[in-house]
């Protein structure tokens, strides 16, 4: 379906079902709060889950909306985990407040109002108009500008027919805690013996003395900004020599290079904006558009860069000044080979040896390596729904999203095991996994310092010191798989169908081709007997395996969209796209149809 429906499928309105979290509410100040509390007001729900690089995008997209519209619009967060850990209440706490989360947050561990509004992916966004109605939903990026524009219509719709209540909102900032660092991300040793640390939240790095405790200095103004003073959430560090510190300033998609001695900040590559499908992923590095770096690490001359925001890997040539990508395709999953071939899934933690790099990959909760001719190979994970705590041989073995990796003395490698609050290692010569420490809150990151490993616990707002045990600590293995329902579909003939309709205002960008893409893979690939591959319609049918009775369609669609207005020569265009891996039971009775919401209202045979 694309945006030739009719206007009352556009605007079709279904009520709204009720907010239920067993979690309760976050950000209200205690208040519990109904959609009753909210009517008169225009109610954009958040579904996501902190795990999610693209949740944290849509975070940042909203800010501006979330301002601008304050006295009408109530934005509501709608935790709905994937991981274990994240339906863990404090955890939520804790992401709320590291991602500068200002608006009130439905703490929902059970999937329960997901499931009530039909959810099938992180992020999705409902609209529901002051009358208590869902109006809209769009799953994925790049939907803020419809979003601003439909929030513009039903406040003059609503106002004129005086069902719009302006005030103020539900929101209740919560009590700020004094502490040196706050939700730091990754550290570094310096030459002078001092450790360098990315103070995430507080949009800072710090300095701190040997002991790992006493400041020395300060580096950015501590206010989101990308000016010479400012960082954006910063995260990984790497030093390129002596006195220069490469910085991966997430949210401001950029590499940030910081002078030791002076403490000067300056942009060595990106732009300051999001990359998008269909621009630059090469060339000059001032002029390339990154997505959310996560970590670096210096490798063969180059620094490498994990793009969490794109599921890939890129390089940044300091001599040349110039950016590339090194592997992956921008498809999210687990798959080996050449890097312009593999897959990752948010790469977030990086650690470079003489023959091999270090890939810590979050969402497959996998520890993989490049090697020195640019091949992915993975050691430590089995794709995007299986995860735990399991330690032994390496095929069997399980993480739970982690975020940082370090390489070892003797050949081996420490893994921040963030979900499992546990530092692992991994033995390429034994192909063992073992646990050097439990205990520790969200770890991020570690660095070797003499004998001991200092470790970034990231929710404990410290470096945490170990010495290197002698023997691996012992835990009781558990293994998990995601817990959202799979959809029962019928074998044979699958209709697939993402529905994208065009915000008003807009129409389908087609001045240089097709204005949409689909992407359709499988795990377990036998489970897809035709349908799979690229194309420009985002309607395709599916042949399934009734024999393969379990596995999880893959689904990946972009759509661009721009201003319909003749008179204007340069409109301005806007991308619309979303990842959905869609766990799916083969069963007689089925359904032989599979909606997914890109952006509109799903109305079959409209």
């Amino acid at each position: 379906m694309n945006d030739s429906a009719p206007a009352a499928a556009r605007r079709a309105r279904v009520r709204a079902p009720e907010l239920v979290g067993k979690g309760g509410w976050l950000n209200t100040g205690g208040t519990q709060y109904s959609l009753a509390d909210l009517r008169g007001r225009i109610v954009l729900l958040d579904f996501w889950t902190f795990c999610c690089i693209n949740c944290l995008h849509v975070l940042d997209e909203l800010r501006e909306l979330e301002e601008k519209h304050r006295d009408t619009v109530v934005i509501i967060g709608v935790h709905s985990p994937k991981f274990v850990h994240e339906a863990e209440h404090a955890a939520v706490v804790d992401a709320v407040e590291r991602y500068g989360v200002e608006h009130p947050v439905l703490d929902d561990p059970e999937l329960a109002t997901w499931k009530q509004y039909a959810v099938r992916a992180w992020p999705t966004l409902v609209v529901i108009d002051p009358e208590g109605y869902v109006v809209a939903q769009h799953a994925g990026e790049g939907h803020a500008h419809a979003i601003a524009t439909l929030v513009e219509e039903l406040e003059a719709e609503h106002e004129a027919k005086g069902t719009l209540h302006r005030g103020e909102g539900p929101y209740v900032a919560p009590e700020p805690v004094a502490t040196d660092l706050r939700f730091p991300g990754k550290a570094l040793l310096l030459p002078s013996g001092n450790l360098l640390v990315s103070d995430t939240t507080r949009h800072q790095l710090v300095e701190l003395a040997a002991d790992g405790e006493s400041v020395v200095r300060r580096i950015g103004s501590g206010r989101r900004g990308f000016g010479p003073d400012a960082f954006n959430e910063p995260q990984g560090l790497a030093l390129l020599d002596e006195r220069t510190v490469i910085v991966a300033d997430t949210v401001n998609h950029a590499l940030r290079a910081v002078d030791l001695e002076s403490g000067a900040v300056s942009t060595v590559a990106g732009t300051g904006r999001q990359w998008w499908q269909g621009t630059p992923d090469s060339g000059p590095a001032l002029e390339v558009d990154l997505s959310s770096p996560w970590d670096v690490a210096v490798f063969g001359g180059k620094v490498w860069i994990a793009m969490a925001g794109v599921h890939q890997l890129w390089t940044y040539d300091p001599r040349a000044k110039t950016v590339a990508v090194a592997a992956g395709t921008t498809n999210e999953g687990l798959v080996d080979g050449p890097g312009p071939e593999a897959w990752f899934a948010q790469p977030s933690g990086l650690a470079a040896t003489e023959e091999r790099l270090w890939v810590a990959d979050a969402e497959t909760s996998a520890l993989r390596y490049v090697d020195p001719e640019g091949h992915v190979h993975t050691a430590v994970g089995t794709g995007l729904f299986d995860f735990g705590h399991r330690d032994g041989e390496a095929g069997q073995a399980l993480f739970q999203h982690p975020l940082g990796v370090t390489a070892l003395p003797d050949g081996s490698v420490a893994v921040a095991d963030t979900y499992n609050h546990a530092l692992r290692r991994y033995d390429p010569a034994t192909g063992e996994v073992t646990t050097l420490a439990t205990d520790l809150r969200e770890p991020s990151d570690a660095v070797l310092v003499g004998e001991d490993i200092v470790v970034v616990e990231s929710a404990r707002h410290r470096l945490t010191r170990l010495r290197l045990p002698e023997e691996a600590v012992r835990v009781e293995s558990v293994a998990h798989r995601t817990q959202r329902a799979a959809t029962e579909v019928a074998g044979g003939r699958l209709a697939l169908d993402v529905i994208f309709q065009a915000p008003a205002g807009q129409k389908l960008d087609t001045r240089y081709g097709p204005s949409t893409r689909l992407l359709v893979s499988a795990t377990p690939p036998e489970l897809l007997v035709a349908g799979d591959g690229a194309g420009t319609d985002l309607a395709r049918e599916l042949t399934l395996d009734p024999e393969v009775t379990e596995g999880v369609l893959h689904v990946s669609a972009m759509a661009a969209s721009c201003d319909d207005d003749p008179a204007n020569e340069y409109p301005a265009c806007h991308v619309h796209q979303q990842d959905w891996g869609v766990p799916v039971r083969v069963t007689e009775g089925g359904a032989d149809r599979l909606p997914l919401v890109l952006a509109g209202m799903d109305a079959p045979g409209a």
